[in-house]
């Protein structure tokens, strides 16, 4: 018996690691390019559905496809009423789990693994190398399930075992023991593989097979539902819809096989013959799945309403932009979910770069005009942006000890560049501040075409700047010329601008100290215009200016 125990728990570790190293290794080597189609594919319900069916199925996790969802409403790149769709394929995709252990791969396992293993080794690019880690971890996961498939057939011969087994006959406690398996592994895909074990072995009936799904599929939601808290309301939202998908489905079907058992469990049977338990088992997963989502699609709208009662409205992020805290990056280490972390800071550098904005547009204008109000707004907001730079800065450190997608991990140097540039053009704004407070204290004005002159470089700059933050937040490279071409104008105007005001200077039209006050000015506009460039030079790796515009275009 301690052989067989052995041998149980040997395979059910080494089904686990496949399981997820293959997921981790899928994520690292396409999670932001299915993250970007996850955002963008969702404009009408029936594309999510399908959409998140594929993109679970590939990454074997409806938990992993749930969490990334709710990070991307929580970050305000999808829609409450975009994500149900996505919510929906997810329950169906992950049945592609117990679809994959119910077929009879394990005679081919030692190859994939071998295979995998050689790639590791001697694969040299980073995209190989992720590539060869699926492989490595699909194989395992089969010879995991070899490991267990023959521990489990011994099981008949030991009595005592098999008098714990027959306790899952009752389908209630099946539906217990499926949630709280899952409620352990945070894992339906993981509990319903090993019931297609168990059941291949003639260990659970299959009526207490079909409750058993049932309790497992609730207990899928833990994930979502733990990535949902502290989130904004429509991601606790989009968590809740996943949470009473699963429940309604729990009760519908169990009312269902409550009085049609025998019909339902001859249909699934048919469909890969009625002595195949394992893929009865895998079938029973996919049509509860699908037939959930059929009858359930429809109300949609009913689910959001019901969501919104819970969760009724309150304050808005724009309400707690002021607020010493992340809006969108979720900090809690146990909710943090790799694929989503890299577009979780760009968001809070986006809320960032608004404070900086409105810093310069009040600063500016009590620079022109002086007013008291506007240079304490200006203040209060400069404390916000101090913090969050330190934050999100401490943030990268810490998540760059993990490891991300490709394209994300190559992204986090220019991160720490971008919060830089920011938190320097937000003490530029602090600056003008001062200068206005200056020249309030020398009772001194800037001439008209002073005024004219400064307000004119301004909008070039802030021109700038605006095409900069978008061009990064949206990572769109199309704006770059249009950007280089700006800050070549405001280099030039710096120049004339200074040329002119030695002139004002050396007829007495100006006094010093107030044209010391406009040169400053001068200068850090075009500072702010060469940070404003440095943020849209973070989407390219080379410096374009090192190989010309063609390297950019």
């Amino acid at each position: 018996m301690f052989e067989m125990l052995t041998e149980l728990i040997a395979g059910l570790g080494l089904f686990l690691f496949g399981m997820k190293f293959m997921g981790e290794s899928l994520q690292k080597a396409a999670g932001d390019k299915m993250r970007d189609l996850l955002a963008k594919v969702t404009s009408n319900r029936f594309t999510g559905v399908l959409f998140g069916a594929l993109f679970t199925a590939i990454i074997q996790s409806s938990g992993a496809c749930t969490v990334m969802e709710v990070n991307l409403v929580n970050a305000g790149l999808m829609t409450l009423e975009q994500s149900v769709g996505i919510t929906f394929g997810a329950s169906i995709g992950t049945t592609i789990t117990s679809q994959l252990v119910s077929l009879k791969l394990t005679a081919v396992a030692p190859f994939i693994v071998f295979l995998g293993a050689v790639l590791i080794m001697f694969g040299k690019k980073p995209l190989l190398r992720k590539i060869a880690e699926i492989i490595f971890g699909f194989g395992a996961l089969f010879l995991g399930i070899s490991s267990m498939s023959a521990a489990l057939s011994a099981i008949p011969e030991h009595p005592v075992i098999m008098q714990y087994f027959s306790i899952l006959s009752n389908p209630v406690i099946a539906l217990i023991v499926g949630l709280i398996f899952t409620l352990i592994t945070q894992s339906s895909s993981v509990t319903v593989s090993v019931l297609v074990l168990l059941a291949g072995s003639g260990l659970v009936p299959l009526l207490s097979c079909c409750f058993y799904i049932l309790g497992a599929n609730v207990g899928a939601c833990t994930p979502t539902l733990m990535a949902g808290m502290g989130a904004s309301k429509d991601a606790k939202r989009t968590a809740l819809i996943f949470l009473l998908l699963e429940l309604f489905g729990m009760i519908i079907i169990s009312v269902l096989l409550i009085f049609f058992h025998g019909p339902i469990i001859s249909a699934i049977s048919s469909i890969d013959g009625a002595d195949n338990y394992n893929r009865f088992v895998a079938n029973a997963n996919t049509v509860f799945k699908v037939f959930q989502t059929v009858i359930f699609l429809p109300f949609v709208d009913q689910f959001v309403a019901i969501t919104k009662k819970v969760y009724p409205d309150g304050p808005e992020v724009a309400d707690q932009i002021m607020e010493e805290k992340f809006l969108y990056i979720t900090s809690d280490s146990a909710k943090f979910a790799p694929s989503t972390a890299v577009i979780q800071v760009v968001q809070e550098i986006g809320r960032m770069a608004n404070l900086v904005d409105d810093n310069l547009e009040d600063a500016m204008s009590t620079l022109f005009s002086f007013s008291q109000e506007k240079i304490e707004q200006v203040a209060a907001r400069e404390k916000v942006i101090d913090w969050l730079s330190s934050a999100i800065t401490k943030y990268l450190v810490d998540i760059n000890r993990y490891e991300l997608p490709l394209a994300d991990s190559n992204r986090i140097g220019s991160l720490f560049h971008v919060v830089i540039d920011l938190e320097r053009i937000g003490d530029h704004a602090v600056n003008f501040t001062e200068d206005a407070q200056k020249k309030k204290d020398l009772g001194e004005e800037f001439t008209e075409r002073g005024k004219e002159e400064l307000q004119a470089m301004y909008d070039n700059v802030h021109e700038l700047y605006e095409k900069s933050m978008y061009s990064f937040i949206c990572y769109d490279k199309s704006d770059i010329q249009e950007i280089i071409t700006l800050e070549n104008q405001v280099d030039d105007m710096e120049t004339t601008l200074k040329d002119h005001q030695v002139q004002s200077l050396s007829k007495g039209t100006t006094s010093v100290a107030i044209g010391l006050i406009f040169t400053d000015t001068v200068i850090a506009l075009e500072r702010i215009g060469d940070h404003s460039t440095n943020i849209a030079y973070s989407l390219f790796r080379d410096d374009p200016e090192e190989k010309g515009i063609e390297a950019v275009s």
